[in-house]
């Protein structure tokens, strides 16, 4: 599956600098205007040790991580979402997530669109334009749909009840995504690409003087978004942005001066997966070594769909082995032969790491 990220904020707090360090882009940063609508769109590898790792003990040709494609629109001032931004907007409500980022920095150099740093506020000012925005997108289609509930069509009777529900959320100031909602109701309100149903991640954007997030600013934002069910991760994103125009080995020493273990784009990676449930397997061979983004409980037929729906189609079974076994034995076969490469039916739940053979017939 591929996961789709879209990228929100104020401008002039970093959202721009993180894209282009998720994607080794060289974007520029704009603010909304009614002429500012075209995104920047681009392609994150999800770093992951683990691919190395096996690559240690299986020769191949070229080594795929996983991937994030990357939606940044432009900085969403005060008063966008019920100006007209929904035309721009529009790139990110078919995302799975969205990625806010918030300023956690102090500089003269760069200023702020309220004077000030106060990442509680900016949180805020950013959910009340996303609410707004639904609102006007709600408002417009629940018209639509109460007219056809008239036919008694029982899809568009349900459809009108979820829109009334979410225009009276939206209307007290509250995200649709605090709404209790039947799994029904959930697939309608996934299908109408409301943003504030969308779980988010928050990026606390801070200066090199605080590369851990320890600092004043991030505690507060942490406050304010952990109560709301939205995890916080720490980046410098000009400092990340940096690193990933190095070489491995510049890299590994930059890392290393900064006291950091690896690039926080990694914490990133791993908190967007673990929000949306999300895990990894592998396949690995001569001419690849691969990692593959699955739901948690994924059975081994939905894994094999993922390579290619003819092979959830035609799955037989599938042989699976730990990289744990592998940094034991060495090679597969000497896997094989302790016996700990385990062979698997359609009803297997597959695991996070899980190194995957499928066999099947099509």
């Amino acid at each position: 599956m591929a996961l789709e990220v879209g990228i929100v904020g104020l401008p002039l707090v970093g959202k721009t600098t993180l894209f282009n360090a998720l994607t080794s882009g060289h974007a520029e940063a704009t603010a909304y205007t009614k002429a500012s609508t075209k995104p920047n769109v681009g392609v994150a590898k999800v770093p992951d040790r683990r691919l190395n790792l096996i690559n240690e003990f299986i020769e191949t040709e070229k080594i795929v991580n996983a991937a994030i494609q990357v939606v940044d629109v432009a900085g969403l001032s005060r008063g966008a979402g019920e100006g007209g931004a929904n035309k721009f907007l529009a790139h990110i409500r078919d995302m799975d997530a969205l990625v806010h980022v918030v300023r956690c920095f102090e500089s003269d150099e760069v200023i702020h669109v309220d004077q000030t740093i106060d990442p509680a506020r900016d949180v805020d000012t950013i959910e009340t334009e996303l609410i707004f925005a639904d609102y006007e997108q709600v408002t417009a289609s629940l018209d639509k749909a109460r007219r056809s509930a008239k036919s008694g069509d029982k899809d568009s009777i349900a459809r009108a009840a979820v829109l009334e529900a979410a225009q009276a959320q939206l209307n007290e100031g509250k995200p649709v995504r605090d709404m209790k909602l039947s799994a029904e109701q959930q697939k309608l309100i996934k299908s109408m690409g409301l943003l504030t149903a969308k779980k988010v991640l928050t990026v606390a954007n801070v200066g090199e003087d605080d590369v851990h997030g320890r600092g004043e600013l991030v505690q507060k934002l942490r406050a304010r978004c952990e109560a709301a069910g939205s995890p916080v991760v720490a980046i410098c994103a000009k400092l990340e942005a940096e690193i990933a125009e190095l070489s491995e080995a510049d890299r590994a020493e930059m890392l290393k001066a900064m006291d950091l273990e690896e690039p926080a784009l990694a914490l990133l990676a791993r908190e967007m997966y673990k929000l949306l449930g999300l895990q990894s397997f592998f396949t690995a061979g001569p001419k690849e070594i691969r990692a593959w983004t699955i739901p948690i409980g994924a059975t081994a037929p939905q894994a094999a769909g993922a390579i290619h729906t003819d092979f959830e189609r035609g799955f037989i079974r599938v042989e699976i082995y730990t990289i744990d076994d592998l940094k034991t034995h060495k090679t597969e076969q000497a896997i094989k032969a302790a016996g700990k490469l385990r062979v698997e039916g359609k009803n297997y739940v597959m695991k996070d790491g899980d190194v995957s053979h499928f066999l099947f017939n099509v």
